[in-house]
C-alpha cells in the first residue's frame, strides 16, 4: 500500500494578491463609477493601524475589512482646500478571516464586495443605500 504525498504547502493570498483582484473589481466596475474610482488610491495593508480603530471604536482589528477615508463626491465643493486624496483601505488579515469562515464564497467575490461597498461610499451612498443595492449574505 502506498501512501499519497503530503499536501504541498500553500501559502496564504498575499497583499499583492488582495490588490490584483481589487484592481479587477474596480475595472469590472460600470461607467461612469469605473472612471471616478480611477481617482482613488487603492492601498491594501495586513490590518488598519491602531489610530484609525482607535478613532472608529473598534477593539477588534479583524473586525475591519475595508476602509474609505476621503469627501465623498456629493459633498466636494470647487471651493474646498486642497485635501488629502481619497483612499480605499482593504486589509487582507480580516478579509482572509471572512474568507475563511464563508467558505463557499470565492475570495474574489468577497474582495470586489469589499470594493464595492468602500467605493460606494466615496460615490456618496450611505451604508444603508449600499445593503439595498448590494445585498450581502450575514
Amino acid at each position: 500500500m502506498t501512501t499519497a504525498p503530503p499536501p504541498a504547502h500553500v501559502l496564504p493570498p498575499s497583499l499583492a494578491d488582495i490588490e490584483r483582484l481589487a484592481l479587477a473589481a474596480v475595472a469590472d466596475l460600470p461607467e461612469p463609477f469605473r472612471g471616478l474610482a480611477g481617482a482613488v488610491a487603492l492601498i491594501v495593508e495586513d490590518f488598519a493601524g491602531e489610530e484609525v480603530l482607535r478613532d472608529l471604536g473598534i477593539e477588534d482589528p479583524f473586525q475591519l475589512s475595508g476602509l474609505y477615508d476621503g469627501v465623498p463626491l456629493t459633498e466636494k465643493s470647487v471651493s474646498d482646500p486642497f485635501p488629502r486624496p481619497d483612499t480605499v483601505w482593504l486589509f487582507r488579515r480580516p478579509i482572509l478571516d471572512e474568507w475563511i469562515e464563508r467558505a463557499e464564497v470565492p475570495l474574489d467575490e468577497l474582495v470586489a464586495h469589499v470594493v464595492i461597498h468602500e467605493f460606494a461610499h466615496h460615490f456618496g451612498w450611505s451604508d444603508d443605500e449600499i445593503a439595498q443595492i448590494a445585498p450581502w449574505q450575514d
